[in-house]
């Protein structure tokens, strides 16, 4: 029994020396999972430029009141052009930040309230089903709260050893 508990020692205690490398697998991660997922709905809010919003950033952000107006963007009000401004920055900016390592843990926070943002407005302008935790089949808010869970473990243990983060930290 003393083999066996030594040999789970032994292992445990390699596999601690990986934990600083956390934060970068976190990144690898998102790059390889949910990067291009913002990204190609930023793509989808521009017209031209992120000056110019699309009727698609109306429908996803305002949906109930750009069904109105038949997805007229020309009838947004300033404050609808400027949330969507805000947001089409937000999906482009945070993202890139994250993939490289700058503002990490400032950049993790804004997701996570872009997240819980979009997931307001998917379940209340978009009509989604929530859902619960531990439900079966999966349905947003597992989904959301996985998404969430990821940028907590940057929020918390920053970018990691790869990071330009780590550049910009005073040598000790």
């Amino acid at each position: 029994m003393r083999n066996l508990i030594a040999l789970y020692t032994g292992l445990t205690d390699r596999l601690d020396r990986f934990e600083p490398h956390v934060p970068t697998l976190a990144r690898v991660t998102f790059l390889a999972v949910l990067f291009f997922y913002f990204w190609n709905s930023a793509l989808l809010k521009i017209d031209g430029s992120i000056f110019s919003p699309s009727s698609g950033a109306f429908g996803q952000i305002f949906p109930k009141a750009a069904e109105a107006v038949l997805w007229d963007v020309t009838q947004m009000s300033l404050f609808q052009r400027l949330v969507i401004f805000a947001g089409t920055v937000a999906e482009f900016v945070l993202p890139l930040l994250i993939v490289f390592g700058l503002l990490t843990r400032l950049a993790a926070l804004g997701m996570i309230g872009f997240i819980a943002v979009q997931t307001l407005v998917d379940v209340t302008g978009h009509g989604a089903k929530l859902g619960s935790l531990f439900d079966s089949p999966q349905q947003l808010l597992d989904q959301r709260v996985m998404w969430a869970f990821l940028f907590l473990i940057l929020v918390i243990k920053g970018a990691g050893p790869l990071s330009l983060d780590r550049l910009l930290k005073p040598k000790t």
